[in-house]
């Protein structure tokens, strides 16, 4: 007997045609699994990489609940992460929110990487939307964790008949298992990305929970991700790429219901931004490797000098000016950092410019104008010489259907 849902929502079907994808779509899977991969062996300093696991963790933390209304900044986010976010009663509820993501996405993380794997079935899929709504106040009807037994809504779209949706949420999680199981071994982190968002837009199309379907597709997605090997940091990119185009988030949803190319225009939407993200990324790694090498450079130019506190004071004028984002006034340099302010005290400004002249003769500074700064461009001559390519579009300049 035919059930409600294949009527009113026929495009529930269940269906990939790997054959329908794209060149643009295969392109951006390759990127996106060659830099999930380059930024997981990417060795940083213990100290760059807390702070940026702290950072993209906010981001996505955020994010995820950003979409669904709640107005914490950044900034709070990451103060609560350090235990010093203090909130009035009133908006104690969003740090609730945060709280419980928070939670859900540490301890998926924290399973999968001590190597037990999140078993994706409708009572995990159940437990996380329990866990997203645990301790909020919540509309009458509505029950974290169990199907809703009514009709709802969001916006123009209607969320699958309530009668047929622990049904499609079974179908859901045997048909993620079976693409995982047919998908080509070499093609595992792409193919893994493909199922994330589509589980992600399935989730959002059937509306299953009476509340908190948004959070949960999005947990959803990020262990899928990070179940492949996608690094945890880059994990949550796809929940910040839908929080910074909310309103193109909405409307590909509602767009990919309608049309008649299945998943496809919303994987090209979410995968153009998860490629742009990860090559933002990719580029603030970069950054810190960068620094890493110049800090070396630096210990091995003063290594080969006579060791004294001179050197030292020296070496030191020369990272602490190389932090800065500017030009420094040679006026400022005595005072720039308390140690070159301690080891400048009982100093003269001759030492000071007898210091910036042995750091220019050795070719790692220079002054301009009565402006001192370190020259860490140097360190870019030891890349391999490239003709330079012209940036990439901006994904909000690119067509959005497939």
């Amino acid at each position: 007997m035919p059930r409600t849902y294949e009527r009113t929502h026929p495009w529930l079907g269940f269906e990939l045609d790997l054959r329908r994808f794209p060149a643009e779509l295969w392109l951006l899977l390759g990127e996106a699994r060659s830099k999930c991969e380059h930024l997981a062996g990417v060795p940083l300093r213990p100290e760059t990489a807390k702070q940026l696991h702290a950072l993209y963790l906010a981001k996505g933390v955020l994010a995820t609940t950003a979409i669904e209304g709640n107005t914490l900044t950044e900034e709070q986010v990451a103060q609560h992460l350090d235990g010093k976010l203090q909130l009035p009663p009133s908006k104690q509820y969003l740090q609730t929110e945060i709280r419980n993501i928070l939670g859900a996405c540490n301890d998926v993380v924290s399973a999968i990487a001590s190597g037990t794997p999140v078993q994706l079935d409708p009572a995990t899929i159940n437990d996380f939307n329990r866990r997203v709504l645990a301790d909020l106040e919540l509309r009458e009807g509505v029950v974290p964790g169990a199907i809703r037994t009514y009709a709802v809504g969001v916006a123009r779209y209607r969320g699958a008949p309530p009668e047929d949706c622990a049904y499609l949420l079974d179908r859901l999680t045997s048909w993620l298992r079976d693409l995982d199981q047919h998908a080509p071994a070499e093609m595992g982190m792409a193919m893994a990305m493909v199922r994330a968002v589509v589980a992600h837009l399935y989730i959002a199309w059937i509306h299953p929970y009476g509340d908190g379907n948004g959070r949960t597709a999005r947990l959803v997605e990020l262990a899928i991700l990070f179940e492949a090997g996608v690094p945890a940091p880059a994990a949550h990119l796809l929940s910040n790429h839908y929080n910074e185009t909310r309103s193109r988030y909405y409307d590909q949803l509602d767009r990919a219901s309608r049309g008649d190319n299945g998943p496809v225009p919303f994987l090209l939407y979410a995968m153009r931004g998860l490629v742009d993200q990860l090559r933002q990324q990719v580029d603030r790694v970069r950054e810190q490797q960068l620094d890493v090498a110049w800090r070396s450079h630096v210990h091995e130019q003063f290594d080969r000098l006579e060791k004294s506190a001179t050197t030292d004071r020296r070496r030191w004028l020369l990272l602490d000016l190389s932090r800065q984002p500017a030009p420094v006034r040679r006026r400022d340099l005595m005072a720039l950092t308390p140690r070159l302010a301690k080891a400048y005290a009982t100093k003269t400004t001759k030492t000071l410019s007898r210091d910036i002249n042995t750091l220019i003769e050795l070719g790692l500074a220079i002054q301009e104008g009565g402006r001192v700064h370190a020259r860490t461009e140097v360190i870019q001559a030891f890349l391999p010489v490239r003709r330079r390519a012209s940036p990439p579009p901006a994904s909000s300049t690119r067509a959005d259907n497939a």
